[in-house]
């Protein structure tokens, strides 16, 4: 039974028999080794030996690093001979039109054609880029290359980095080769190190998510190991026989094996002696790939993501008894799998210092799934903002599931898109459609977070991209506020003797309006004061602490903040008392004045 095709190259194949393109546009992981039934190809392997093998005539290649090669010429005599090795693409693109105008049956191949067709401004480009680029756009629309069975091969890693002109040609078809599914990786692994056991490939398999082939093949390739001593090894083989005599047993069996592994002496001795269960071994194996896995791809990523590695959940936050309670429903779900009710994503709105980022982090710690922080992906170079979204969406998608985190979103989403050259829209653009993939339900879950709602695009906002808006406020009931302070000592594990039921009202009357973070700052202080006393935190240092503090106030802004919280929330319930009643006529009073006031 032939090895079925993966299921982009049959995607060619279709699109191809079809006549629909006869230039393909190879992105993402098109410079990984291709698993294809027990080999590991490269991708002009794959596309020369397997994909084109059987109905093309001539393959011809042509690296702008190394040079052409023609890798079949059956039918191309001596046109391409003097031109291998050659490197220039204003000779090379020339005669290799020719051939396909010319010969039948022909493949061109051509990796790295970002060097060759670069995206950026026209006006800016050298000539002999915009030569390029025109003569690869003319081939796409040429009907001679169809006609003649010939194909086009264009691979690169990013969409972002190859000219419009091209990408967005609709007789050019982009083809995603996408990073190794579980399966793909299981595979590898076995390949990688056939020692490990079924379970242990199992769950490197899921560990490995992310990640290349190549990257899994260096990290788990057995390392040579220093040969085992002589006594070590007699006690080892000691541990696999059985009956009687078995020290001298052990003593000639462990002379017969001298210069081998444990797992291969074993496979001599007791084949049939059962894998081991899972030992603490396996979990250190598990959490070094973790961390490596980490490190690569936030280097593939060139720092643009940041793995999260929470250390609270949910019940370390105080107050927000309903939000806690949403948050785990969605949680619930999440780790259930039952995608009609996991959220697209979620927004996180209220007022700074409000805690958000803490409930996010512990959010995702009770999710009990992987989870990134996307950092800053602007970059002042032409196509690489656009070059390095793409890349880290490529990345998180194939993480999933997996929480996305963004931070600040007026920020990351901000900005004037008069003054970027179309840049900012352009992001946002992507940004949404990826937001909106009914794909990624279930799998890539954004957590948005902003306290100035108001600056963000409104459409990234709608339901079906951002399906819950969850706001935060500051606590003003002195029972949430003894709950966030209890929170805050448990949290940082400070001593306490303060006796909240008699004490708990004077206190709050001090800091009620206070910030999360102000609360905070407050349980800290006391901490210190209490230590320079000599003694836990006891009422009268708490009281004095929270007399001391002085919190940043701008209660105008701090207010506006909150109104646009209460108008962004998607749920009445999630509301404190004093917004429930509030009309939206009311609301947009109240806001309308304080932007007024703030010149807004």
């Amino acid at each position: 039974m032939p090895t079925p095709m993966p299921e982009w190259a049959e995607s060619i194949r279709r699109k191809y028999v079809a006549g629909e393109a006869s230039v393909f546009l190879l992105h993402l992981n098109a410079f990984d080794q291709i698993v294809y039934g027990a080999d590991l190809l490269w991708p002009i392997e794959f596309l020369s030996e397997v994909l084109l093998k059987d109905n093309k005539q001539n393959i011809v290649v042509f690296d702008p690093s190394a040079g052409l090669k023609v890798k079949k010429g059956e039918g191309l005599g001596t046109r391409l001979e003097d031109f291998e090795g050659r490197r220039s693409s204003r000779e090379l693109l020339g005669v290799l039109e020719a051939v396909l105008l010319s010969r039948d049956s022909t493949a061109v191949i051509i990796p790295y054609a970002d060097a060759i067709i670069p995206a950026g401004d026209p006006a800016l480009m050298a000539e002999q880029d915009r030569l390029n680029v025109i003569t690869v756009h003319r081939w796409s629309l040429n009907p001679a290359l169809s006609n003649k069975d010939n194909v086009v091969f264009l691979l690169t890693e990013t969409l972002a980095e190859i000219s419009p002109k091209i990408v967005g040609n609709p007789r050019v078809a982009a083809i995603e080769i996408p990073l190794p599914s579980e399966a793909d990786r299981l595979a590898v692994i076995g390949r990688a190190d056939p020692s490990l056991s079924e379970t242990q490939r199992k769950a490197l398999a899921r560990h490995t998510a992310g990640l290349k082939t190549v990257q899994i093949t260096a990290l788990l390739t057995p390392r040579a190991t220093p040969e085992l001593g002589e006594d070590e090894r007699i006690n080892f083989v000691k541990g696999l026989l059985s009956g009687s005599d078995i020290e001298p047993r052990a003593k000639k069996l462990a002379s017969l094996t001298r210069g081998l592994r444990k797992r291969e002496i074993q496979e001599l001795i007791a084949p049939d002696t059962p894998a081991p269960a899972r030992t603490q071994d396996d979990d250190e194996l598990l959490r070094l790939v973790s961390l490596r896995k980490r490190e690569i791809i936030e280097k593939e990523c060139a720092g643009l993501i940041e793995f999260i590695d929470p250390e609270h959940d949910l019940s370390a936050v105080g107050g927000n008894e309903s939000i806690k309670a949403e948050l785990r429903r969605i949680a619930e779900n999440v780790r259930s799998g039952v995608r009609a009710r996991i959220p697209m994503g979620v927004l996180f709105v209220g007022p700074m210092g409000s805690g958000k980022t803490f409930v996010a982090n512990a959010f995702v710690r009770e999710s009990r799934l992987g989870a990134v922080r996307l950092k800053n992906i602007r970059s002042k170079w032409v196509g690489a903002t656009e070059s390095n979204l793409e890349r880290v969406l490529a990345m998180v998608r194939s993480l999933g599931p997996i929480v996305l985190i963004i931070d600040e979103g007026d920020r990351a989403f901000g900005g004037d898109s008069d003054s970027d050259g179309g840049t900012n829209s352009r992001v946002i653009g992507r940004i949404k459609e990826f937001m909106s993939d009914p794909s990624n339900r279930g799998q890539v879950l954004f957590v948005l977070m902003t306290n100035r709602p108001d600056k963000l695009d409104v459409d990234i906002k709608r339901a079906g991209r951002l399906d819950q808006k969850i706001p935060f406020f500051y606590a003003q009931d002195p029972v949430e506020i003894e709950t966030i302070m209890r929170a805050i000592l448990r949290r940082y594990g400070i001593e306490s003797t303060v006796d909240w039921p008699t004490r708990g009202s004077e206190i709050a009357g001090v800091v009620r309006g206070y910030s999360n973070a102000d609360l905070e700052g407050v349980v800290l202080l006391a901490n210190q004061m209490a230590h320079d006393a000599g003694g836990p935190v006891t009422d009268e240092i708490l009281i004095a602490a929270s007399q001391d503090y002085l919190p940043a106030r701008d209660a105008d802004m701090l207010e506006y903040m909150e109104l646009l919280a209460v108008f962004e929330t998607s749920r009445r319930s999630l509301l404190p008392e004093r917004f429930k009643t509030l009309t939206n006529d009311e609301l947009n009073q109240r806001l309308t004045r304080l932007r007024v006031k703030l010149g807004l």
